[in-house]
């Protein structure tokens, strides 16, 4: 069955790098594209009114769906019409809840999404509504940073906790590494105290090996005291085109670096796209 990725929208010129990202991706999977934008209006509650506001509605979804597809024409170097595209224009109070609600109705196996936008992101990435995104979408979340540019994918880093938990992160993680053939780097941060020997990454490694059939994978543990810093020197070093962690409670690697300040945080992350896993939806 043909993979879908999901991208949702708000026109803004920050959420312009996911678009292109999103086109990207679904042109190297071979994946049906969904563009969506998330759009709310008043509720009338007269009933005289009922007609012309049906009439309203009708205009209002046109007016959404057509300045869309213009959106999208203006930043996606090709046409449109010989990519597997679908555009549409979604009423929902709730930005969140409109892309959720389309996610399963779609099956959708990825959502990418922009940092840091002047709408769309304002519900979506400030607050708590991140969070609730990742906890609640059955799929995998990729959130581009505003500064990311499109590229070939050579580097993953998956942040793990050497935890069997991983690998079904990992095999999802896979369907894009490999249409690239790109190394994925599997790293375990942890300070001294925390540190348990070598036969952890070990049983690891002998699990990857019964589990996994991908021969561009690398392992390694370093030690560090600031997780976070050591993680965003680690993407540079390496050159990472996208960083990964699955997002466990209470308890997991992103929990450790993050803590309750995720959305500050990713914005000193740097330029690297980051997709996040949620263990129950595995």
């Amino acid at each position: 069955m043909k993979r879908v990725i999901l991208h949702a929208t708000d026109y803004s010129e920050n959420a312009i790098p996911a678009l292109k990202y999103a086109f990207s991706l679904s042109e190297k999977l071979n994946a049906s594209l969904f563009i969506v934008h998330i759009f709310d209006y008043p509720t009338i509650f007269d009933e005289g009114l009922k007609e012309p506001y049906n009439s309203l509605e009708k205009e209002s979804y046109k007016l959404h769906h057509d300045k869309l597809v213009d959106f999208c024409k203006k930043h996606y170097k090709g046409d449109l019409d010989k990519i597997d595209v679908t555009f549409e224009a979604i009423e929902d109070k709730s930005i969140e809840n409109g892309i959720i609600t389309k996610i399963n109705e779609l099956n959708a196996d990825l959502i990418v999404t922009g940092t840091k936008s002047e709408k769309l992101l304002k519900e979506l990435l400030l607050g708590r509504t991140i969070k609730h995104l990742i906890d609640r979408a059955p799929c995998p979340v990729l959130m581009v940073p505003k500064k990311a540019k499109v590229r070939e994918i050579r580097t993953i880093v998956y942040a793990s906790d050497f935890e069997e938990r991983d690998i079904n992160a990992i095999q999802d993680l896979l369907k894009i590494a490999k249409p690239y053939n790109a190394t994925l780097k599997i790293v375990h941060f942890s300070t001294k105290e925390e540190y348990h020997g070598d036969e952890q990454m070990e049983w690891f490694k002998e699990l990857l090996r019964e589990k996994i059939s991908y021969n561009n994978i690398e392992t390694e543990i370093l030690f560090s005291d600031n997780i976070f810093n050591s993680l965003r020197e680690y993407l540079g070093k390496n050159k990472a085109d996208i960083v990964a962690m699955l997002e466990r409670t209470p308890k997991g690697l992103v929990k450790k670096i993050f803590h309750a300040d995720l959305v500050k945080k990713m914005g000193t992350l740097g330029n690297f796209p980051l997709m996040s896993f949620n263990e129950n939806r595995l």
